[in-house]
């Protein structure tokens, strides 16, 4: 006879290992651009125009980059959550719950 108590603890202890056990860290760190700076002196502005261009040129494109970033690892963690659940799955089935 299995103890309940126990039981419902089983989930919360396949976590808590799966948390302390090393794997192989897959995870992309996808790290946001910074805002390009944009002066509130209006002749600031005009001297520095070029240079404030290609900053926020420069931000499109990383911010394009960082949404594909975030795309892939999105995708990436569906996977491997599919993948573990899965698992997961087959464990309880060995065990016999």
């Amino acid at each position: 006879m299995r103890n309940p108590r126990l039981t419902c603890l089983l989930p919360l202890q396949a976590m808590a290992l799966l948390i302390c056990v090393p794997g192989p860290v897959l995870a992309e760190s996808c790290f946001a651009p910074s805002r390009p700076f944009l002066p509130s002196d209006s002749q600031a502005a005009r001297d520095y125009a070029d240079i404030i261009r290609g900053d926020f040129e420069d931000y499109i494109q990383d911010i394009q980059s960082y949404f594909r970033c975030l795309d892939s690892e999105r995708a990436r963690a569906f996977e491997e959550a599919r993948e573990v659940s899965e698992e997961y799955g087959r464990f309880l089935q060995s065990v016999g719950d």
